[in-house]
């Protein structure tokens, strides 16, 4: 081979590596970029769910600073309270209903009437940031006469959501709900029964069979949506 010809395949070779070196350069660069990117991303998304949880927060203090004061000379003859997360939980299961049945007795009803357009009328104010009022109904672990945790667990679904449904359709049709609220709840209220998913347990672990046994009226803001979506958001990128 002559000196010109090694010479051309030198400088081929040589041209070659220039051009894949610059292609990994090109490469390195889009890395980094999509890498800056996705951190500006990141931060992005980290500001905007401190802010939602920040105005979510200043929210549920006023709501629960609204509800206290409301109901702060009932609670105590309804047997009842609000939790922080401003769920407001009616914790006297024999004045709720019969034990096994949904049909709600005469002093829960007393109860609601009183309760439930006070309620509406405070939650209304803050219309624009609630996703849904929860009505719901939760149980024991008990179930007579069944051993079988399946059978008590299925039984306890379908008692603890008729219980739901019976409050939501009593508070529903209310006479001092006025119709403006009712085309309000038809979008938000909602019934919903966890039969004993969520049981109260005493100091020592053990379930606490009277105090699961409860009726509670739960607020879901719009902000725990709207951060949901930013999480799956990330999680998809």
């Amino acid at each position: 081979m002559s000196e010109t010809s090694m010479s051309k395949e030198y400088l081929g070779i040589a041209d070659m590596m220039t051009g894949m070196m610059m292609v990994f350069m090109l490469i390195a660069v889009a890395f980094m970029l999509t890498v800056e990117a996705s951190k500006n991303e990141i931060e992005r998304q980290k500001d905007a769910m401190a802010e939602i949880a920040e105005m979510a927060e200043r929210s549920r203090l006023q709501l629960n600073k609204e509800l206290s004061e409301e109901f702060a000379g009932n609670l105590k003859a309804w047997n009842a309270e609000i939790l922080k997360d401003n769920t407001v939980r009616f914790k006297a299961p024999k004045v709720l209903f019969k034990t096994g049945r949904s049909t709600l007795r005469r002093r829960f009803k007393s109860i609601l009437s009183d309760f439930f357009p006070r309620y509406i009328n405070i939650l209304q104010r803050y219309a624009s940031e609630i996703e849904a009022v929860r009505i719901e109904g939760h149980t024991s672990s008990d179930w007579l006469g069944a051993n079988e945790m399946a059978t008590r667990y299925l039984n306890n679904v379908e008692l603890s959501q008729q219980r739901a449904l019976a409050t939501l359709e009593y508070c529903y049709k209310d006479t001092s709900v006025t119709e403006k609220q009712r085309v309000w709840l038809r979008k938000v209220l909602r019934a919903n029964g966890l039969s004993f998913a969520r049981l109260i347990l005493k100091a020592d672990k053990t379930e606490d069979v009277e105090k699961s046994r409860r009726v509670e009226f739960k607020v879901v803001t719009k902000a725990e949506d709207r951060l949901y979506q930013i999480l799956e958001r990330s999680r998809s990128e």
